[in-house]
């Protein structure tokens, strides 16, 4: 087994933990940290497997640079829409149909905004 074939498997590996915590997690911090998890894992197998004749291939290690750069801002987006998603409806977790969501007390609750 080389060194590159090991890190595609820990890709596997982190693939499969992203996933698990992305479907059984309720907390959307939680979830977005097990997406970014899964394209780690996406990244390190095509490192891992980026090779030709022996000799590292430069695109897709191009690739996975570019992937990290926008995986990056995607999730500096996520986490302003979670931030505003709280800030509206006082929940850290999304809805599902047929249950009543669980509320914040209205004490603890931050606004945006001046306070006048």
């Amino acid at each position: 087994m080389t060194i590159h074939l090991l890190y595609a498997f820990a890709g596997v590996a982190l693939c499969g933990i992203g996933l698990f915590g992305f479907i059984r997690l309720d907390h959307l911090l939680r979830k977005l940290m097990a997406f970014n998890l899964m394209g780690s894992g996406v990244f390190l197998v095509m490192v891992g497997l980026a090779q030709r004749g022996g000799q590292p291939d430069p695109v897709p290690q191009a690739l996975v640079l570019t992937g990290i750069v926008v995986a990056v801002a995607a999730t500096a987006l996520a986490v302003v829409l979670i931030r505003r998603y709280y800030h509206l409806s006082g929940q850290i977790t999304l809805a599902e149909p047929g249950r009543e969501p669980v509320k914040k007390p209205a004490a603890d609750a931050h606004r945006e905004g001046p306070t006048e």
